[in-house]
């Protein structure tokens, strides 16, 4: 048997990580600046992390949802503390579109409205619901295609108020910033308009913040830069530093009804012990304040230089936009200069490094980037 082959690979084989280093199987270090597509947020292979989940495995690797878990309540009680949402309840499950799919159910059967209100170029996952209100047409099989979703322009309030005072729509879904777009921020007055007009019509918001929450942008939640609150929290990616796993907060006045939602691996006892692991070292390494202060700095300086046509981001997601193609820039920098760097349309690099990224770093990468350009 082989691998179906739906990703592209770099021909690198890496076996080794530690902190924002990665390693091949030839003993090449690089700079990780991708992280694993924002999934890497303590660092690789964080001493503490490891100790975590493997003092669990030594325990009990996996039971039912049928049982108290009581790892769960634990990272229920310490999420909320950390991310601001202390009175929300936690869903677990497996990853990003898993959660993204659960969330629009959820708001489904809290207000019995069909359709989705979504915004262009937005990416939320490839399973049936969230890939009908993904902007990537290819992705989209024929059984995906409901007709319930409509896509609005990026922060146009006026075409998303038109549609909302249908009350129609059961709930809108945004990014806390655009990833797969090319790191496009929702402007703060928007969100704020998004929210009251949502309030009004009945309709729920929901923030995917699976690429750009968990402290990326410098706060542990993109959309709290707007001051705003949302009825649903979307997250995985950096929950786990690379453990699967996904979540969706929840507002107190949505009822949980037995057999609604369900999951056979969600919030399993390693995941929950990965995550935990996570938030004690965001609170005892200030990861979050790490992040802003290394992301403003990156974001500084890459604005200064030549043939960068713009720099969009909030600390640790940054898009890097070009005048001309990067693809051959990209491969030089990764397999010349040992960097690691994502990459999203044809013009812009992605960088989401692990937030324990230090000043050094980012100053190896910009010397680097400007040998490239």
């Amino acid at each position: 048997m082989k691998l179906f082959d739906v990703f592209p690979l770099f021909d690198l084989n890496i076996v080794k990580g530690e902190g924002c280093y990665v390693y091949d199987d030839k003993g090449n270090k690089y700079l990780d600046l991708y992280g694993g597509h924002a999934v890497i947020s303590v660092g690789h292979t964080h001493p503490y992390y490891v100790e975590k989940i493997t003092d669990q495995l030594n325990k009990l690797g996996f039971y039912s949802n049928s049982v108290i878990n009581k790892l769960q309540q634990e990272l229920a009680q310490k999420l909320g503390e950390q991310c601001g949402y202390p009175d929300y309840e936690l869903f677990l499950i497996n990853s990003g579109a898993e959660a993204n799919e659960n969330a629009i159910k959820l708001a489904s059967f809290h207000n019995g409205r069909k359709k989705v209100l979504a915004f262009r170029k937005a990416f939320h996952g490839r399973t049936s619901v969230t890939v009908a209100v993904t902007d990537i047409p290819a992705y989209s099989a024929p059984v995906n295609q409901s007709g319930n979703t409509t896509f609005a322009p990026f922060n146009d309030i006026e075409f998303v108020k038109k549609e909302l005072e249908t009350k129609e729509y059961s709930s809108v879904i945004i990014e806390g910033i655009q990833g797969v777009a090319g790191i496009h921020i929702p402007h703060d007055e928007f969100l704020k308009q998004l929210r009251d007009i949502c309030t009004e019509t009945g309709t729920i918001l929901i923030l995917d913040e699976i690429q750009s929450g968990y402290g990326r942008s410098g706060k542990f939640f993109a959309h709290q830069y707007a001051g705003i609150e949302a009825d649903l929290i979307t997250v995985a990616k950096g929950i786990g530093n690379g453990f699967p796993m996904a979540a969706v907060l929840i507002n107190p006045r949505f009822k949980a009804v037995y057999g609604q939602l369900g999951t056979t691996f969600g919030g399993n006892h390693l995941a929950c012990a990965a995550a935990i692991a996570v938030l004690d070292i965001f609170k005892k390494e200030n990861l979050i304040e790490n992040a802003k202060t290394i992301g403003d700095y990156l974001i500084s300086e890459l604005k200064k230089l030549p043939k960068v046509k713009e720099v969009r981001g909030r600390g640790l997601i940054i898009g890097i936009e070009l005048d001309e193609p990067i693809k051959e820039k990209r491969t030089k920098l990764l397999f010349e200069e040992k960097i690691f760097t994502g990459a999203t349309g044809t013009n812009v690099f992605r960088l989401l490094p692990p937030l324990c990224l230090t000043k050094d770093q980012a100053d190896l990468f910009l010397n680097k980037f400007k040998q490239i350009l």
